[in-house]
């Protein structure tokens, strides 16, 4: 199935269907997606092309919901990758071609969706409304980009599995770190997000 022949609004129906409702996030991770989808040269993700493909999503919102559901792409097929840089962006990558395009959302696109639908009051409506026919030159910003891809990224089987030598968690695809001589998981050698019951209290990270 070539995704791009099918209607825009079957396509959104399905995303609100995932995320549980409609939002202007939704509209703009769905064209998003798209675009981000046809630039690297993806007709059917979910079908033939699912495995020549990844994405990197910049931010925990609606429209990573939205890019998830057109894609077909996840974290646990390995497919969708996860920056918290909290910039309303997405990375296109062809693994076959090595051609990769981000998809940045325009800021000035909140102000020019006012323009289109200025019979509508409530200004997020407008935005939700607009961001279905406005042009995709308005809504996002392209950059032809080069990411590189450890083998430790890419979808199948781990390719590596250590213990960590403090707390004897395993650890898969090269996420452990060496430390003082000493092969730690993340959380044993830098300090997680959690904390055990009953340890000292320690100043909260940012999220990665």
């Amino acid at each position: 199935m070539n995704i791009h022949e099918v209607p825009f609004e079957e396509i959104l129906e399905e995303s609100v269907r995932v995320h549980g409702h409609l939002c202007a996030g939704q509209v703009l991770g769905v064209r998003m997606a798209l675009l981000g989808l046809r630039l690297i040269g993806i007709k059917d993700p979910r079908g033939t092309d699912r495995k020549k493909f990844l994405v990197f999503v910049e931010i925990d919102r609606c429209a990573t919901d939205a890019i998830q559901s057109v894609t077909g792409a996840s974290l646990g097929k390995r497919s969708l990758k996860f920056y918290d840089y909290g910039i309303m962006a997405a990375t296109f990558l062809n693994l076959e071609t090595g051609q990769a395009f981000r998809v940045i959302a325009r800021e000035e696109a909140r102000q020019l969706a006012d323009r289109y639908f200025p019979e509508i009051s409530d200004r997020y409506r407008r935005q939700l409304e607009a961001y279905r026919v406005m042009p995709e030159e308005e809504l996002f910003e392209i950059q032809e980009v080069t990411v590189e891809v450890s083998e430790f990224d890419l979808p199948g089987r781990p390719k590596r599995r250590v213990q960590c030598e403090a707390c004897r968690i395993y650890v898969q695809d090269g996420r452990d770190i060496e430390k003082e001589g000493r092969i730690l998981c993340r959380p044993c050698a830098e300090g997680g997000y959690f904390r055990l019951k009953g340890s000292p209290k320690r100043p909260p990270k940012a999220a990665e």
